[in-house]
């Protein structure tokens, strides 16, 4: 049961409920100075369900789990992927840092450097040591010719 709940979207909506509690009832008289952050935190959050989607449908097409505690069962190297590893948690980061920028919840952003590290440390690291046992050499390449983040 733990298994299941400790996937990023968990972490994910953790951290933006607490974003959101900040903005609420903590704003402090701080602010980002109106529509260009909208703008801005709109832009982030549809770069971050795009590129979530663009990695779902790949891995899709792979026939491969999305799920990030189990082994794949092939190394996905095509679209999205061959641009960044981890494009669902990019997603995933782009989301809370663009949903910060909509609700003004300036003293949240110290929250998405604190996401990007549990994430690294839980998942990102975890997983890229399963595929480094699965794929040895194809997965060397793989990391030789595209960055972990961008």
């Amino acid at each position: 049961m733990l298994k299941w709940v400790d996937i990023p979207p968990v972490w994910l909506v953790a951290c933006l409920v607490i974003a959101w509690v900040q903005a609420m009832y903590y704003p402090a008289g701080l602010s980002f100075g109106g529509a260009w952050s909208d703008f801005a935190g709109g832009v982030l959050v549809g770069g971050g369900l795009l590129l979530m989607l663009l990695a779902v449908y790949e891995m899709r097409r792979h026939r491969t789990t999305i799920i990030p505690h189990e082994v794949p069962q092939h190394l996905v190297q095509s679209g999205i992927f061959s641009r960044t590893r981890n494009p669902i948690y990019l997603g995933d980061t782009l989301i809370l840092l663009g949903l910060i920028l909509r609700w003004d919840a300036v003293l949240a952003l110290p929250l998405v450097p604190v996401f990007l590290w549990i994430i690294e440390k839980r998942f990102v690291e975890p997983e890229e040591n399963r595929m480094r046992r699965t794929f040895r050499m194809e997965f060397a390449r793989y990391c030789e010719k595209t960055r972990r983040w961008i």
